[in-house]
């Protein structure tokens, strides 16, 4: 179980889960050492779908006070379950949530909890105010952890090409797994018994344009 929670916290710095597709650009030296830097503009590449939506996917904290098409929705969770699988055993659950009650009503528990959260400008809601979350979740045993995440990558690169903002966050659902008084928010989600809430994904229209963070190239290598 520790094993699984420090998975979901590690999923709430909000990157993409480094699959190693973030490794193309243009290198630079910085006091020795070589860095990839990601350019908003991807000159590699050019007109490659695929590679323009990697390469200019940011995480989003931010986003506009407008609600996703369920259009828009379906299309990501329908690319997320086409994610390879081991053995094709597509071990999880996913749990989409755009309803408004739903969110504002979790938030208000989280904001009873953490009364100092509530007072950051601009807080609306737990889930750094986005209008759609999607919740994931994998065995308890601990397998399918991997795939949960090739699921997810899968999902915030569909979203980035359908113009939305993603973050994956893990500090909400360590409170909703951990609050007693969030466990009827959980319930709701509906998840088996054997399954539980490894993390979520923000969805919307974004609010803003973070730009790209250096890679560490030296950390790849190939070997002749």
């Amino acid at each position: 179980m520790n094993t699984l929670k420090n998975f979901a916290f590690g999923m709430c710095l909000c990157g993409t889960f480094g699959l190693g597709l973030t490794l193309l650009g243009s290198c630079t030296s910085s006091g020795g050492k070589t860095e990839t830097v990601m350019s908003d503009s991807v000159d590699a590449e050019q007109g490659n779908a695929v590679v323009e939506a990697i390469m200019s996917r940011r995480s989003i904290r931010k986003y506009k006070d407008q609600p996703v098409e369920r259009e828009k929705l379906e299309t990501i969770v329908n690319c997320g379950i086409n994610a390879p699988s081991g053995m094709n055993r597509q071990p999880w659950q996913v749990r989409v949530v755009d309803n408004a009650d739903y969110i504002n009503g979790i938030t208000e528990v989280f904001k009873k909890a953490n009364p100092k959260a509530a007072e950051e400008p601009g807080f609306k809601n737990m889930f750094r105010n986005a209008p759609a979350v999607i919740f994931i979740a994998s065995p308890k045993d601990g397998s399918g952890q991997l795939d949960c995440g090739l699921l997810g990558e899968n999902m915030v690169l569909a979203a980035q090409s359908l113009g939305l903002g993603t973050c994956c966050l893990g500090g909400p659902i360590a409170f909703m797994t951990g609050n007693q008084e969030a466990a009827s928010y959980l319930e709701r989600l509906q998840l088996p018994e054997d399954y539980v809430l490894l993390y979520a994904i923000a969805v919307g229209y974004p609010d803003e344009s973070p730009t790209a963070k250096p890679r560490d190239a030296e950390k790849v290598k190939f070997v002749e």
